[in-house]
C-alpha cells in the first residue's frame, strides 16, 4: 500500500482524463499534460513523479506537493494448479478486497475485480454477502486491482464480478470504466469489460444510458419464489421488471446480455427450471453461463450432479440459446469470492467460524 494515501494529497488514480485535465488547469498547466501523465501512470506503471522525465522538474515538484500515485502490492497471493491466481489487497483503512486472475486459452487472462468491500445484496449462495457492506471502493481502488495484476502479465478481459454489487457503487464504477477505456489509460475497448449485477433495475438502465459495457445479470432462478429466497433484491425488482429492463438495455450489433445461472442441486437445476428459463429469455439477445455451485464451508447448498448440468445445458442448446458451461477454476485455492478474505479473517480472529 502507498504510505501517503492517508494524507491530504490527491490520488491521481481517482481521476478520469477529464478530471485530471481540470486538476492541472487549476495549476495553470496545459491540457496535453493530463494525457502525458496518464500514459506514465497506466502504460509505463510510474508510481512517482520523479519517473516522469518528460515533465519539467518544477512541474514534478509541484505535483508531488499536491498529489500522489497509489501503488498496490497484494498482501497474499494464492496460486492454483490450473494457473488461477487469487490476490488479497489490504486497503489504506485496513479493509481487504480480492481479485482473481483466471487463465484462458493460449496466453490470455481474465481478471475478476471487486467494486465494494463486502456487499449489501445478501445473496444466499454467496460468501461475500456474509460480511455485509462495509463501504464502496473508490475509482483508484478499482483500477489498482488491474494495475497490480498487470505486473504478472497482460490482462485481456476484465469482469466486475468480484466482491460487491457494481451498480450499488455506480458513480465510482463509471469513473473506473472511463479510465479503463481512455486511450492514454488502459485503452480497453468496451467489449473487453463485463459488469455483473444482481438486478438493480433503475441503475441498469442508467448505466446503459451513460456508458457502454457488457452486461451480465446474475439470474439463478426462474420463479420469483425461488429467486426471492436466493437473492433478496428480487423482492424489490422481481423477474418481470428485471427481464423488461434487460429488453430495454441498449446493445451493439451482435452483442448479447449474459445471464449467469448458478446451478444448485435440487433448488434450480430441474427440467422445469430449464423450460421456464427459455420462456424468460424470449426476445432477449442472450447467452447463458451455467455455473455449478462452488461448495464452501458453512453453506447448506450442494453442487449439482453432472447429469443435471448436462440435461439443463442440452435443453437450452436444443432451443437455440447459447449456453456455456463454466468450469469452476481455482478449486484447490480460495477462488470463490470472499473465500480468501474469510479464511484470513477467521485466522486473525475477526470472523466467527461458520
Amino acid at each position: 500500500m502507498d504510505s501517503m494515501s492517508d494524507t491530504n494529497l490527491i490520488d491521481l488514480k481517482n481521476l478520469t482524463l477529464e478530471e485530471l485535465t481540470d486538476f492541472l488547469a487549476g495549476m495553470g498547466k496545459e491540457n496535453f499534460r493530463a494525457r502525458q501523465i496518464m500514459r506514465w501512470i497506466y502504460q509505463r506503471g510510474a508510481c512517482s513523479f520523479a519517473e516522469m522525465t518528460d515533465l519539467s522538474k518544477v512541474l514534478r515538484e509541484e505535483l508531488a506537493g499536491r498529489a500522489f500515485i497509489s501503488d498496490w502490492v497484494p498482501e497474499v497471493t494464492e496460486q492454483s494448479q490450473d494457473g488461477t491466481r487469487k490476490y488479497l489487497f489490504r486497503l489504506a483503512d485496513g479493509q481487504t478486497v480480492e481479485s482473481v486472475r483466471i487463465p484462458m486459452e493460449g496466453e490470455r487472462a481474465t481478471l475478476c475485480i471487486s467494486t465494494q468491500v463486502g456487499c449489501a445484496m445478501q445473496c444466499a449462495f454467496c460468501l461475500t454477502g456474509t460480511f455485509g457492506l462495509l463501504r464502496d471502493l473508490e475509482p483508484a481502488e478499482i483500477v489498482n486491482q488491474v494495475c497490480a495484476a498487470l505486473k504478472d502479465g497482460p490482462i485481456n478481459n476484465i469482469v466486475m464480478m468480484g466482491m460487491g454489487e457494481p451498480l450499488h457503487n455506480l458513480e465510482n464504477v463509471i469513473k473506473a470504466l472511463r479510465i479503463f477505456y481512455t486511450t492514454e489509460g488502459f485503452d480497453y475497448g468496451p467489449r473487453k469489460i463485463t459488469l455483473s449485477t444482481s438486478g438493480l433495475v433503475p441503475q441498469m438502465l442508467e448505466l446503459g444510458r451513460r456508458i457502454r459495457v457488457n452486461l451480465a445479470v446474475s439470474l439463478n432462478a426462474t420463479t420469483d419464489e425461488v429467486r426471492d429466497e436466493l437473492m433478496p433484491v428480487n423482492r424489490r425488482y422481481p423477474l418481470k421488471e428485471l427481464m423488461a429492463a434487460c429488453r430495454e438495455y441498449p446493445l451493439q450489433p451482435r452483442q448479447r446480455i449474459t445471464f449467469e445461472y448458478i446451478l444448485i442441486r435440487g433448488v434450480n437445476d430441474t427440467a422445469a427450471d430449464a423450460k421456464r428459463l427459455v420462456k424468460l429469455l424470449h426476445g432477449i439477445a442472450a447467452k447463458v453461463n451455467l455455473i455449478p455451485f462452488n461448495e464452501h464451508e458453512g453453506s447448506a447448498f450442494r453442487a449439482p450432479l453432472a447429469e443435471s448440468i448436462e440435461a439443463f445445458q442440452t435443453y437450452l442448446l436444443d432451443r437455440n440459446i447459447v449456453a456455456i458451461r463454466r468450469a469452476s477454476k481455482g478449486q484447490d485455492i480460495s477462488a470463490a469470492c470472499g473465500q480468501l478474505k474469510g479464511k484470513l479473517e477467521k485466522q486473525q480472529g475477526r470472523l466467527p467460524a461458520p
